[in-house]
């Protein structure tokens, strides 16, 4: 079996593997606490229902009404500012479920603004994290330099440190200013900045959704925003070291089983399927049933096109290639 297909199957092992130790583990921690959540909440809901008469029917509609009325905390949700941020969540797939459209025709434009919105804001950021890669080699470098070090070349690994140390001040600030508008434990603004930079979104804690924060803190507002798109850019900018790095040892492997194999290619020309013997770039001629190889004229006296020599094709195929670009 291929090298790459055993590190497939052993990626996909591993992803089974760690999705049941996930699982179990959160069995673990969870699981017991849930249980007694729902022991108290059932004793409440109980004692509620016996102190003040209520029938079924009425308590479920108080718990829809209580529902339906805790978006409109935070003010309303689609003005502008409301509706900006519902389409930034949209885009950066963050998704937290906290305001949903409610008219057929904004579900209908929801779906449509994200088929579009999505792959613009996944290019954007994947864009800028390649920019920030970038300026951050170019900062490697010079620092390198100033300390004269041996070597000048940012690698990929003090790349992988510097877009990681950035991610992590942005979050540990982010929880911080968090933390101070919200009235949240640091803790828990730091699992909401992890949660939503890495475009989770669970929606258990979601930014302004307190005291009008959507109409009365505009400042409040445009900083969470920034927050959002420039920490999912560096976020993005790591992803993108890493899947360099997964393509680089994709190339590297294929490289390698086809240096093992024989090293054969199959090069398609006009429905025919040619077989090569693997060489370097160097020695690569190239293959062409067109006349795209210069703009000579090629008569029957002239100078025929490069083609492949013996050795690597059929003598056959390539009297008819020649045959067929001389017409």
């Amino acid at each position: 079996m291929k090298r790459q297909n055993v590190r497939t199957l052993s990626l996909v092992v591993c992803t089974f593997t760690y999705l049941l130790i996930g699982a179990a583990v959160f069995d673990a921690l969870e699981s017991d606490t849930e249980s007694k959540r729902w022991e108290v909440l059932s004793d409440m809901k109980n004692g509620l229902v016996r102190k003040y008469n209520i029938t079924p029917e009425d308590y479920h509609m108080i718990e829809i009404v209580i529902i339906e009325n805790k978006p409109h905390k935070a003010g309303p949700q689609w003005k502008f500012a409301g509706a900006f941020y519902f389409a930034t969540v949209v885009l950066a797939m963050i998704g937290y479920g906290h305001s949903t459209p409610v008219t057929v025709g904004g579900k209908a434009f929801c779906m449509a603004y994200a088929m579009v919105g999505i792959p613009l804001g996944l290019v954007m950021f994947q864009s800028i994290g390649e920019r920030l890669n970038k300026f951050a080699s170019v900062v490697i470098r010079r620092a390198k330099c100033y300390l004269r070090c041996n070597t000048t070349e940012a690698t990929e690994m003090n790349l992988m440190f510097a877009t990681g140390m950035l991610s992590s001040i942005i979050i540990t600030t982010g929880a911080a200013v968090f933390s101070r508008y919200e009235g949240w434990s640091y803790f828990d603004s730091f699992y909401y900045c992890f949660v939503t930079l890495t475009t989770i979104g669970f929606g258990d804690y979601v930014a302004l959704q307190n005291d009008q924060a959507l109409t009365s803190k505009p400042g409040y507002v445009a900083l969470s925003l920034v927050f959002i798109l420039f920490g999912l850019a560096v976020v993005a900018a790591s992803i993108n070291l890493l899947v360099l790095r997964f393509m680089t040892m994709q190339a590297e492997e294929s490289a390698r089983d086809e240096d093992k194999d024989g090293s054969k290619t199959l090069l398609p020309i006009d429905g025919h399927i040619i077989t090569t013997r693997q060489r370097s770039h160097d020695d690569q001629a190239s293959v062409c049933s067109c006349n795209c190889l210069g703009n000579k004229t090629w008569d029957s006296g002239a100078l025929l096109p490069p083609v492949p020599s013996h050795e690597f094709l059929d003598h056959s195929l390539c009297t008819e290639l020649i045959e067929r670009a001389s017409i």
